[in-house]
């Protein structure tokens, strides 16, 4: 089943096991400059609001309605990125995220099952964030919302069509007994320190590049329950939609990666020494970015996206994790 507390969805599996909960939110970020040059990990600035589909059914499209899930706001060329958090005992869980249709980590189709090769999902809570499309080994380009229709995203530079938009999530838990098993041997990783009108769909587009890891499996494919699943729908109002669907206030928009970098704030860099890094998806590199989509065009799809050079760089190891997330 899934649930929302606050800003944060929640993924259950009580008859799989009592602790098996997968919990992620959708964080605010600066948008990185979108050029050749791979930046550290920006900040996050707080949890994207998000609403129940359901609440507001007469006012969105039918197919909204039909999928469910939930809404949240974003500006077009806003940066985000997605917090993953396991329940109790830090229950793993193998999560798939899709833009539109197209899988985050490997560039195919969206497809409900598990692939080990390649790897098409990631292995929580060993993967703390997602920022973006997995472009090669240790390398990401960063989720940035873009209108459908007009070639930027994704859906649309990988399949020629913007039918869908927004993210899809699917969470798969631990067998019980795998489980029980790590518990026994005391695997686990140790807890982690604290994070109807016609609507124009928004959806994800390649942004600026990053130093990113997405970590194998190293628990193997056989040990997620494929029998049982949760699925969520994310749909991206613009920030005229979310007011007028919702009526409630739009956030502010966050500040530029040069504000940022001129007042001294901190970027962050990951590091995990005992997992090993997926290759990253030939498919999703071949993308193009929407400054380079822009340029192709004709166009200047992104305001402020002067390079800058970050100065106060922390490294986050597990155990500190979510202070990238503004928890201390």
């Amino acid at each position: 089943m899934v649930e929302s507390e606050g800003n944060e969805l929640m993924f259950r599996f009580p008859e799989v096991h009592d602790e098996a909960v997968c919990r992620l939110s959708f964080q605010r970020t600066l948008r990185i400059p979108d050029e050749d040059r791979a930046y550290p990990l920006p900040p996050g600035l707080g949890s994207f609001p998000i609403e129940h589909v359901e609440d507001y059914a007469g006012r969105l499209p039918t197919g909204w309605s039909e999928h469910g899930g939930v809404l949240l706001p974003m500006y077009q060329g806003e940066a985000l990125w997605i917090s993953f958090y396991s329940g109790g005992y830090f229950y793993p869980c193998a999560v798939k995220i899709a833009a539109g249709k197209i899988n985050a980590v490997t560039g195919e189709p969206w497809s409900k099952e598990l692939s080990s090769a390649p790897q098409n999902y990631l292995v929580i809570p060993d993967q703390p964030w997602l920022d973006g499309f997995c472009v090669g080994k240790g390398l990401i380009r960063q989720f940035v919302a873009m209108p459908l229709g007009a070639g930027y995203t994704a859906e649309e530079q990988l399949t020629e069509k913007g039918e869908y938009g927004g993210l899809q999530v699917i969470v798969y838990p631990m067998k019980r007994k795998r489980y029980e098993e790590l518990l026994a041997e005391r695997k686990l990783q140790e807890p982690v320190m604290a994070a109807c009108y016609s609507l124009p769909s928004m959806g994800l587009a390649p942004g600026g590049l990053m130093r990113q890891e997405i970590f194998e499996d190293q628990y193997g494919l056989e040990a997620w329950d494929q029998n049982v699943s949760a699925r969520c729908f994310v749909h991206i109002l613009n920030s005229v939609q979310w007011r007028t669907t919702t009526g409630r206030p739009v956030p502010g928009k966050p500040p530029t990666a040069a504000d940022y970098t001129m007042a001294g704030l901190p970027w962050f860099d990951y590091y995990a020494d005992n997992l090993v890094a997926l290759g990253g998806s030939t498919k999703l590199a071949g993308m193009d970015s929407v400054a380079v989509k822009g340029a192709k065009k004709g166009e200047q799809p992104l305001l402020d996206n002067e390079a800058v050079t970050p100065q106060h760089v922390i490294k986050l190891g597990k155990k500190v994790r979510r202070v990238r997330e503004g928890d201390g």
